[in-house]
């Protein structure tokens, strides 16, 4: 198989299943800043084009409802008017520190309710994040790596015939981690052919979910270590998913927030660190050549195992979340899982602000050293861009940034067909 068609397999699979694009409505609100890269200096003003379309046709007489408002924020400007063609200019203003200002459009059409929005950048490689790094982070992790070590991996694999391939085997994996009796579970997919191999860590976006494991890149001569987070098998029926989502794994991001030691994603980095002891125990692996990706909650653990492990030699993030969660604390929009929003006073307490320290993007983008790849858009409601930058612009280390605007919380196809052309370019495929 050429490289152009595993990369188009890569970024179709990738974006119908994981990724996928906003729906098509019958009504489209289409806005778009004044510059064609949406990015203006801090002061400059901003003009929104808006027009409301049907059949690809402007709608004459609609009414709409506008607001401008920085992400995550109370409006700032807001007013109803008619559109006599079908389209307008809206004068957005501007800031005076660098952000990001959105501008949110509303109208209804036969009785159902359309919205759109696009989002303006100030200035935005000039955003410094609001965490600070605690003066014992390095010491904390150290530690903490250090205790896991002393746990064997106990690893278990399982063959599984069916999703085996000519050229690949893929085995259920179950390694030990974090204390003995819990584990963390992956899929294996590694080339039957007897070679030294380089090796990618995919990590998970948030969710439960079940995992098919990575097969496609194995073929191409790649040993793939898909993991899931939550110490359970990703072999199982969906519904025994849907269960823990809705059960006893609801709301797991804030699950033990007021204790660093017992937070709920202490299990998890410690987690990425331990699947990379399992890559580089494989004999298969080439001992150089070893990159971890993700998007979302990926993107964020892209970030931090690299950022904990050296041994990670390329990282490749979409859009990371778990970025300056305290800018809401300081007036602006902070990462998912937006634990510390305005008025949620069931987690905005010293003990839980402190704990997330340890656990911020910011702070692990702060201590990478590694060449990384990294995408997202400005219209992310997820992940506010605020959040990403203030992660991106403290790495003192090799990197690029692909930025596709329109983008929220999704990927055009393009985006993987660059990640993946950068990912196996690195690796030496």
């Amino acid at each position: 198989m050429q490289i152009t068609q595993i990369i188009f397999l890569l970024c179709l699979i990738q974006f119908q299943l994981v990724f996928s694009q906003p729906r098509q409505e019958l009504v489209n609100i289409i806005i778009a800043p004044d510059h064609a890269n949406w990015t203006y200096e801090v002061g400059e003003k901003v003009k929104f084009h808006v027009s409301v379309l049907k059949y690809g046709n402007p709608l004459k007489d609609v009414e709409i409802r506008y607001e401008i408002r920085p992400e995550k924020m109370d409006p700032i400007m807001e007013e109803t008017i008619i559109l006599n063609k079908g389209e307008t200019v809206i004068k957005g203003g501007s800031m005076n520190t660098p952000g990001f200002l959105r501008c949110w459009v509303y109208t209804t059409v036969d009785g159902k309710e359309y919205k759109n929005m696009a989002t303006a950048a100030f200035a935005p490689e000039q955003i410094k994040p609001t965490a600070t790094l605690p003066d014992d982070f390095k010491a904390f992790w150290e530690n903490a790596i250090e205790e896991n070590n002393k746990i064997p991996m106990d690893v278990e694999m399982t063959l599984l015939p069916e999703r085996c391939t000519e050229k690949v085997n893929v085995y259920h994996v179950s390694l030990q981690n974090y204390k003995k009796g819990s584990r963390i579970y992956g899929i294996l997919c590694k080339p039957k052919k007897e070679a030294s191999y380089p090796a990618i860590l995919s990590v998970p976006g948030a969710g439960i979910r079940p995992y098919n494991g990575r097969v496609e890149l194995a073929e191409e001569g790649i040993i793939t270590f898909q993991i899931g987070i939550h110490g359970i098998p990703v072999t199982m029926d969906q519904y025994v998913y849907d269960n823990l989502r809705y059960g006893a794994l609801d709301g797991y991001w804030t699950m033990n927030l007021d204790d660093r030691d017992q937070y709920y994603y202490k299990r998890v980095y410690l987690g990425c660190v331990r699947a990379v002891d399992f890559i580089v125990s494989l004999p298969e692996y080439d001992g150089s050549n070893l990159a971890v990706t993700g998007g979302s909650q990926g993107g964020a653990l892209s970030i931090i195992t690299a950022g904990l492990d050296k041994r990670i030699k390329y990282l490749a993030a979409f859009y990371p979340a778990l970025s300056d969660l305290s800018g809401y604390l300081n007036g602006r929009a902070g990462g998912w899982p937006h634990m510390f929003r305005p008025g949620n006073t069931a987690f905005i307490k010293d003990d839980k602000i402190e704990t997330a320290l340890y656990y911020d993007v910011v702070n692990f983008a702060r201590q990478l050293t590694q060449t990384g790849w990294y995408s997202w858009g400005f219209n992310d409601v997820t992940c506010p861009p605020t959040s990403m930058y203030s992660a991106y612009n403290v790495i003192d280390a090799s990197k690029e940034i692909h930025v596709f605007q329109e983008t929220g919380h999704w990927t055009f196809p393009e985006q993987w067909v660059l990640v993946n052309k950068w990912l196996l370019n690195k690796l030496g495929k």
